[in-house]
């Protein structure tokens, strides 16, 4: 899932949101550490929203990212905890 041209993107997205605050401009809500939005990440991609939009809700259902909705607007950042249970998995081989 990561080896294709689409992984590529994903595997672009989880790194800058690594460090949102120097990939993408002030949310909404005055800051990136709460999360970034789908309308941003589109942005910085050169893609329509909707585009993003899949990428994100992929990356959300393998737990890779966390959300959350703030009035009509979904923030999206990394779960850590679950980045390195994955890794963990590929550096066991599996």
């Amino acid at each position: 899932m990561l080896r294709t041209p689409a992984g590529e993107t994903r595997l672009n997205i989880l790194e800058w949101l690594k460090d949102p605050a120097t990939h993408f401009p002030p949310q909404r809500h005055g800051t990136t550490e709460g999360g970034v939005t789908a309308d941003a990440v589109a942005a910085k991609l050169g893609v329509p929203r909707p585009v993003a939009d899949t990428h994100l809700r992929l990356l959300t259902a393998l737990g890779l990212l966390r959300s959350r909705k703030v009035r009509w607007r979904t923030y999206y950042w990394r779960d850590e905890v679950r980045i390195a249970e994955v890794a963990r998995m590929f550096e066991k081989g599996w």
